[in-house]
Parts: C-alpha cells; sequence; structure tokens
C-alpha cells in the first residue's frame, strides 16, 4: 500500500511584526536591508510584536526630547519670527519627504531611511552651524554635529540610556554629512553600509539647497532672477520642479546590478554644486547673515566660558544626566549647551547677562 505523505504546512507569521517582516520579503528589492536581517543593537532587548526594528527606531526617535528641540533650532536664519522660515524640524521633514520618494522609487526600505533622516540633526547645537562653530573652537577636542547626533542617541537620551537605535541607523547618521565636500564617495569610512543611508545623505543637500534659497528669498537677500542658469537648465526653475528632477536623476542613474551605490547623472549633480556654492556666496556668508552669526556665537561662547568658570553652580543645577562624570566638566557645558533651542539659549544669557529692573515695593 503507497503511503501518502502530507502537504507541507505552509508557516504563517504569528505576530504584526513578523507579517510586516514577510512583507517585505516579497516586496522590496533585493538590494533592500532587511529588518529581519539587521546587524542589532548594542544592548539586546526584546523585540516589538508590533513594529520593525527600523519602525522601531524612527518611533523612539520622534517621541525623544532632541527630536522635539529641533522645532526651536536654527536653520539658516536665526531664531526667525517669521512663520513660514525653516527650522531643524521643518528641515528634517522635508529631508524625510525626499528620501521616502527615492527609497520607494528604488524598492528599497522607507522605514530605516525615515528613522535615519528623524536622528541626522539630533546633535545639532543651537543657532545652526555658527553654534556647532563655536563650540569646535572651545572644546578641546573640537565639535561636530554628527558626532553629536551619535552621542545623543547612544548615551544622553532617556535621562543617560539612550536609545539603543541599530547599527544600520546609527551608521547612517554618522554617515550623512558632508559639508562643502563631495556629495558622492567610494570612501567606505565615509559611504554608509546601506543604500537607504547612502539616500539620506543626498537627500539632506537636495532639501536643505532648495528650501534655503526658497526662505533667503522671503528675506530679501536673493531674487529668482539671480538662480544660476546651470541649476535652470538642469533642473528647472521651481521649487518643486527642481526636486522633481533631482529624485528622477537618483531613481534612473542608481543600477544596482552594475554597482551596489546610489549615483546620479553628472548634468544634476554639477546643478545641485552650483546651488550650494551659490548659496554661501549670496546667504550662509554674506554680512548681514554673517553679523548675526557672530552674535549667536558670542552668546555660546560666554555662556561656555560662565559654566566653566562657575563649575560647582553648573554641577548642582545644569549636569546633564547622560554626561557621565568622568567625562568632564567641558564636556558636560558642551552637551548642555548643545541641547538648548535658540530661544532657550538667549533666555539664559539674558538671565546672566543683562540687569534686571529693580523691583521697588
Amino acid at each position: 500500500m503507497e503511503i501518502m505523505s502530507e502537504p507541507a504546512r505552509k508557516i504563517e507569521p504569528k505576530t504584526i511584526r513578523e507579517r510586516l517582516e514577510a512583507n517585505e520579503r516579497v516586496t522590496l528589492s533585493p538590494y533592500a536591508q532587511l529588518s529581519e536581517r539587521t546587524k542589532g543593537r548594542k544592548v539586546p532587548e526584546p523585540q516589538c510584536d508590533l513594529r520593525p526594528v527600523f519602525q522601531h527606531d524612527r518611533d523612539k526617535i520622534i517621541h525623544s526630547k532632541a527630536f522635539r528641540r529641533l522645532a526651536g533650532k536654527t536653520q539658516v536664519f536665526l531664531a526667525p519670527a517669521g512663520d513660514h522660515y525653516r527650522t531643524r524640524m521643518t528641515h528634517t521633514l522635508e529631508v524625510a519627504q525626499f528620501a521616502r520618494s527615492v527609497t520607494s522609487f528604488l524598492g528599497l526600505n522607507e522605514m530605516l531611511t525615515e528613522a535615519i533622516v528623524m536622528g541626522h540633526d539630533l546633535g545639532h547645537t543651537p543657532f545652526g552651524h555658527a553654534g556647532e562653530k563655536v563650540l569646535a573652537h572651545l572644546m578641546p577636542n573640537g565639535f561636530h554635529h554628527v558626532k553629536q547626533s551619535i552621542r545623543v542617541v547612544e548615551q544622553l537620551e532617556r535621562d543617560g540610556v539612550g536609545l539603543n537605535l541599530t547599527e544600520e541607523v546609527r551608521d547612517g547618521i554618522l554617515k550623512h554629512s558632508k559639508g562643502k565636500g563631495q556629495i558622492f564617495s567610494d570612501n567606505p569610512n565615509l559611504t554608509a553600509m546601506t543604500l537607504e543611508g547612502q539616500i539620506v545623505r543626498i537627500a539632506d543637500i537636495a532639501a536643505y539647497v532648495n528650501h534655503d534659497f526658497d526662505d533667503a528669498r522671503r528675506a530679501g537677500l536673493v531674487k529668482d532672477a539671480e538662480m544660476p542658469d546651470v541649476v535652470v537648465k538642469e533642473l528647472g526653475q521651481t521649487h518643486g520642479e527642481r526636486l522633481d528632477t533631482l529624485v528622477r536623476a537618483l531613481v534612473e542613474e542608481s543600477r544596482f546590478d552594475e554597482k551596489r551605490m546610489i549615483r546620479m547623472a553628472d548634468g544634476p549633480l554639477q546643478a545641485l554644486y552650483a546651488l550650494r556654492d551659490f548659496l554661501y556666496e549670496k546667504v550662509y556668508e554674506t554680512k548681514s547673515v554673517r553679523a548675526e552669526f557672530d552674535k549667536a556665537q558670542r552668546i555660546l561662547e560666554e555662556l561656555y566660558k560662565h559654566f566653566l568658570t562657575h563649575g560647582d553652580e553648573f554641577r548642582a543645577t545644569h549636569w546633564p544626566a547622560g554626561t557621565r562624570p568622568e567625562e568632564g566638566l567641558e564636556r558636560a557645558v558642551a552637551d548642555f549647551l548643545c541641547g538648548m533651542t535658540d530661544r532657550f539659549a538667549i533666555r539664559t544669557y539674558e538671565q546672566l547677562r543683562v540687569p534686571r529692573p529693580f523691583a521697588v515695593v
């Protein structure tokens, strides 16, 4: 008698997270970073039943204090009175919109991309790059917002516990910045380990050069007619046209079967560099903007020196919970200043340096 074997039973995912992970395997590109294949966290923790790891990371960041403070930190214009100027928060959201579009069109992991974006600027000082420069000058070992962002998520958040993010998210945060340097690099020390992280690096500059031009035009520093010809020719005349062109240029040029790297056609890339150079010349380094930056730098420098010379008072009232005592007073003061919003830094300075009217009873 022939024995009939039972058909193999399909194992159904038990949790919502497992269903979402299974969906990633089916729908995403073979080149995507799957949530279930993460390199993990520094400190192992139980998996969430609802969220894959990168979605969980994104949520951790969004609910952090450092993320909320981005709403009060300068993008270009210091503590702007107008309602429509960008802050670090709105910059982050615009980077996320651009990055998720590219990620979606390439079939990559949108949750990983968004988690990296949400964390990429957490380490910025008040007053934008002006604040960063003064701390870089004052700190014995220098200062860079990228390293501070990693410090925030690994050590300072949650009263010193940190967010315990996955390695892929931390790597993307660490390697997003380029300053005036090259956008694309074959140097593994500058290139994110995932394609999603590489997208964030380009999305950051694509977003800021376009929205900074928009803010500068609103402030009367530049006019639409001043836009470099190569930018208009390669990317378009309007804000929306330029972003659409940049998204298309990334999607069409990033052919992963040839090289597992995010890339952009040379024409749009050179136009992007031209727009960045234009903003440095006409906006970031102009006298009117620099004058306000100088004032902001003096505020942070005076606060830094004040707290160093009043160490006992600082230890008693301001020492950040996540700064270890053995790291020293200078590190603690830098962590405290870096966590300030623009207005809180100004208010603290006024309390320490501006005389108050004497109240006669």
